[in-house]
């Protein structure tokens, strides 16, 4: 599963995370942000194109290298100057809020301890500055969140280790975290795809 998880598994987040859909949410959760901005699963880049022109730099915290590498055309393409400080979201070498805002998409749901992850991200923002999530998750319908739990297992072993049933909200409030503003939905699809689907998209504040 190693060659998987670290070739394969990366080409396919970035194909199926990269609709219409999943961009115009991608747009709207970067649309606050500015200054220096620490990116958690920086992956293969897919946020670079909606960083509005007020951010300075982005410090990139990717686990994987092939991620890394796809990322390296975007990269190139981007005005945004972007260096890559760490590979573990939940093990950050830098120091007490460094940082204006933080950006994590599609990468709480592989994280192994997403409180942890959290917790170092409220104490690299500034008092005051923002965490922006865009996650998919527990789904409200309970139909769909039993189909959630069912597949979960499987979903952890052939996605990279993703889990379908983490309530992101909740995480991040229990974090520390003011959130102020939450948008949650079903991407545009077929139903049979709803277990995938379920995106939280929000703005949390660091207290200060």
């Amino acid at each position: 599963m190693r060659f998987w998880d670290d070739r394969v598994v990366p080409v396919l987040v970035d194909k199926t995370l990269s609709t219409g859909p999943v961009h115009r949410e991608r747009r709207a959760v970067c649309a606050g942000l500015s200054g220096r901005v620490l990116e958690i699963g920086f992956g293969s880049g897919l946020n670079l194109t909606h960083y509005p022109t007020a951010v300075s730099e982005v410090a990139a915290v990717e686990p994987s290298d092939r991620g890394w590498e796809l990322s390296g055309r975007r990269r190139a393409a981007s005005s945004v100057p972007v260096t890559r400080i760490g590979l573990d979201g939940e093990d950050v070498a830098a120091a007490d809020h460094g940082f204006d805002h933080a950006l994590v998409t599609f990468s709480l749901c592989t994280i192994p301890d997403p409180a942890r992850a959290l917790r170092e991200v409220r104490r690299l923002v500034r008092p005051g500055g923002t965490l922006a999530f865009l996650e998919h998750g527990l789904s409200p319908d309970a139909r769909v969140a039993r189909w959630q739990h069912r597949l979960d297992p499987v979903e952890r072993r052939v996605a990279g280790g993703c889990h379908l049933t983490r309530d992101v909200p909740a995480l991040v409030r229990h974090a520390g975290f003011g959130v102020d503003d939450l948008a949650a939905a079903y991407l545009p699809g077929p139903a049979i795809m709803r277990p995938w689907g379920y995106l939280y998209r929000g703005i949390a504040t660091t207290p200060g």
